[in-house]
């Protein structure tokens, strides 16, 4: 089977996979939620609230059902990408919480996995080409201790030390609440400023978003530099590195030019498990940070146990894991003729 149709087999099978996958997601989610201790009614009448409208309650949302008979009931819904209604915000519809949520969410990610990249490749490229002296030491242990480090602990000291003792940044919020935000063209602040021609605000949004972001990206940068560090030494030891030094061309011109294009394509292939880790990673930030963001409204909901908006915002957190994976794995295929499938 020649390459082209070895990765068209291959892309083929990967989004055949994909329902099977948010499948499982799916009845996962399903069955935790109705696994845990507690009932939906008492979080949203109150424990004090009569039997009779508890009853009447749980016939309404349909949780006096079988389960199995919820199950499909609920299946059926997604089928029509019918998330349903928030049980805690007066029947919002859950498409309307993640519009309303997810761009805070967007706007925290993608500027924490800039600094995950740029500090994990920088930090990894000069422990590599020092190997075996104390700045691939500290390199390695830079690597170890952002990995190992707990996010929520290491939220709260960074709060502490730059928001509280030193007043550096801001806490609790993407803009200030004493003026009016950007307009809400994209619903990432920093973008909308930027498109309606205000500086002042672009800076404003980037000076708020700074500590959370700075956090999230500098704990998941020590996946990045583990990664660039051993594959960047392997690479060093090439025969064609070697082959580069013997013609006389400089050293930083054969690390970037020649070793660093090879070493960062297992980088590539870790960016969907990062992905993966970066939506996790944000519900704990914005939790720690009282960030406005979709990880902050899920785990409010989760805490009243409001079924409709957990089911929804997981099933559309997985969508969006499966959906950037599949992407990463394709573009890995076609950056590395190596891979067989």
């Amino acid at each position: 089977m020649s390459r082209s149709k070895a990765l068209q087999s291959y892309i083929a099978v990967r989004l055949l996979l994909a329902p099977l996958m948010l499948w499982t997601i799916v009845t996962l989610v399903f069955l935790l939620l109705r696994a845990t201790p507690g009932d939906p009614a008492d979080a949203i009448l109150g424990a004090r609230a009569p039997e009779t409208a508890k009853a009447a309650l749980r016939e309404q949302l349909g949780l006096s059902n079988p389960l199995w008979l919820q199950y499909f009931h609920y299946l059926g819904d997604l089928l029509h990408l019918d998330l349903g209604s928030s049980l805690t915000s007066r029947g919002l519809p859950v498409w309307d919480v993640i519009k309303q949520y997810f761009p805070a969410t967007v706007e925290l990610s993608l500027f924490s996995m800039a600094v995950a990249v740029g500090v994990g490749v920088t930090v990894g490229m000069v422990a590599a080409s020092r190997s075996g002296t104390i700045v691939d030491a500290i390199g390695r242990l830079f690597g170890i201790i952002t990995y190992a480090l707990p996010l929520f602990w290491m939220g709260m000291i960074f709060q502490l030390i730059f928001a509280v003792k030193l007043g550096w940044f801001p806490l609790g919020t993407r803009f200030p609440l004493s003026e009016s935000p950007p307009p809400g063209i994209t619903g990432l602040y920093t973008v909308d400023s930027l498109l309606s021609g205000n500086p002042s605000q672009f800076f404003t949004a980037l000076y708020y978003l700074a500590l959370p972001s700075l956090t999230l990206g500098l704990l998941l940068s020590g996946i990045f530099e583990r990664i660039v560090r051993v594959n960047l030494k392997q690479t060093l030891l090439a025969d064609y590195v070697e082959a580069a030094r013997a013609r006389g061309i400089h050293e930083r011109r054969i690390m970037v030019a020649h070793a660093l294009k090879n070493a960062m394509i297992p980088v590539i292939t870790v960016l969907g498990l990062t992905f993966a880790a970066l939506l996790s990673g944000a519900v704990l930030t914005e939790v720690t940070f009282s960030w406005p963001g979709l990880g902050n409204r899920l785990y409010e909901a989760i805490s009243l146990r409001d079924y409709s908006t957990v089911q929804g915002i997981m099933v559309f957190f997985g969508a969006i894991v499966v959906f950037a994976s599949i992407l990463i794995d394709i573009a890995n295929a076609y950056i590395d003729p190596r891979i067989r499938y």
